[in-house]
């Protein structure tokens, strides 16, 4: 026997069988471009990989340069950038990531995104203070910042190691390869 409320329940759930969640249906998972939205990254890095090519391509090269040259270290950069993106390109094409199948998986990592922002920071503030500060102190900070963002709580001797790391770095760009590295305020210039 039918009752009023049990009919109801039934053309309720006749209606429920029938829609899709949000974001479901034949659209998306029919897409060719559902679960491939990892393509952005090799794109990215193929962006960069062009970029670098046509500097080193139009970099003009005093004559008389011994190999390498000044292009050698560009070029093996653009060659590893344009491989890494053929590689990422064929995982995404083979194995696209649903996100319904992501859902239901576990993961053993997350993002940090506290690691990030001091990492980030840390690049962003050595960015600006590079000539003010000079390499040491700069890329001391930077060292320190990434540290601190991967969880070290040791700050004296992070600061230290980074001094110790960084005037080594210092060291071997100036004496040993004769590059000058801005110096800031520990060599005088402001």
């Amino acid at each position: 026997m039918s009752t009023p409320m049990s009919s109801h329940t039934a053309a309720a759930g006749e209606h429920q069988t029938g829609t899709q969640p949000p974001g479901a249906g034949p659209q998306t998972q029919g897409s060719w471009w559902s679960g491939r939205s990892g393509l952005a990254v090799p794109a990215v890095v193929a962006a960069f990989s062009t970029y670098l090519l046509v500097g080193a391509l139009t970099m003009e090269i005093p004559e008389g340069t011994d190999f390498p040259g000044p292009t050698f270290y560009p070029l093996i950069l653009v060659v590893a950038g344009y491989v890494l993106s053929v590689l990422l390109v064929l995982h995404y094409l083979r194995h696209p990531e649903h996100p319904e199948e992501l859902s239901e998986r576990t993961y053993r990592t997350h993002s940090d995104w506290s690691a990030v922002a001091w990492s980030a920071g840390g690049f962003l503030a050595f960015a600006l203070t590079i000539e003010v500060l000079g390499w040491i102190l700069a890329a001391a900070l930077l060292f320190w910042a990434v540290a601190r963002g991967f969880g070290s709580r040791r700050p004296l001797f992070d600061i230290s190691l980074a001094l110790l790391v960084s005037s080594a770095i210092y060291l071997a760009f100036t004496v040993g390869l004769g590059l000058n590295l801005p110096s800031g305020i520990l060599g005088g210039g402001f």
